[in-house]
């Protein structure tokens, strides 16, 4: 069911991400090792390229997972509720 309050209630997909850099970081290494050893320096720089910006990511990706659930809440945490801009019954 929708509510409309989707963007502020969102979960990161963090896990995704990190087994999806994971998988390019193994990707591009074997592409950097490939090109290499093949002598295609400008593809072998491209893959370089790929593989540091994979790294990053998944050190960041790592970095906010350990954060914990302030960043990236569990499963049993429920969504928060959207701020509707009431005060509230207490504050009045």
């Amino acid at each position: 069911m929708r509510t409309g309050s989707e963007p502020s209630t969102a979960r990161s997909p963090l896990r995704m991400r990190l087994w999806l850099s994971l998988w390019g970081m193994i990707w591009a290494a074997f592409g950097l090792t490939a090109f290499v050893l093949t002598g295609r320096a400008g593809w072998a720089a491209a893959c370089g390229v790929l593989l540091v910006v994979t790294v990053t990511d998944f050190c960041f990706v790592v970095r906010h997972i350990r954060q914990g659930s302030h960043y990236q809440p569990g499963r049993d945490v429920p969504p928060y509720e959207p701020d509707r801009g009431e005060r509230g019954r207490l504050g009045r």
